[in-house]
């Protein structure tokens, strides 16, 4: 099992930075992948970011070139750098883990952009 704990959310003016963290509970090298994803209200939750065991990261559409993903295998933490957020921002924020053919999810972390 991995349990993943997120932190780092709060309220941000639009075109602010933000830095998200997940700590997990066991060595993230052995996990298959790790990432963010978020969910707006009344919205389906969407993929934010990702990055495979492998280094190999992908994005969804609306956060290329603003946010990226990162990974500190000695901490066991994966980072979402957010930059120039928008107001369409504003979700909660799930860090997922896909380990042994199972996915893991954090409580989520609230992330709200003024505009």
């Amino acid at each position: 099992q991995v349990q993943l704990v997120e932190s780092g959310g709060g309220l941000v003016q639009a075109g602010g930075s933000l830095t998200l963290s997940c700590a997990a509970s066991r060595s993230i090298v052995s996990i298959t992948s790790m990432g963010w994803y978020r969910q707006a209200p009344g919205k389906q939750r969407e993929l934010v970011a990702q990055m495979l065991s492998n280094g190999l990261t992908h994005y969804g559409e609306s956060v290329k070139g603003r946010f990226t993903i990162s990974r500190d295998n000695a901490k066991n933490t994966v980072y979402l750098q957010m930059n120039s957020l928008k107001p369409e921002d504003t979700a909660v924020y799930f860090c997922n883990a896909r380990y042994v053919f199972r996915d893991y999810w954090g409580q989520g972390t609230q992330v709200t952009v003024s505009s």
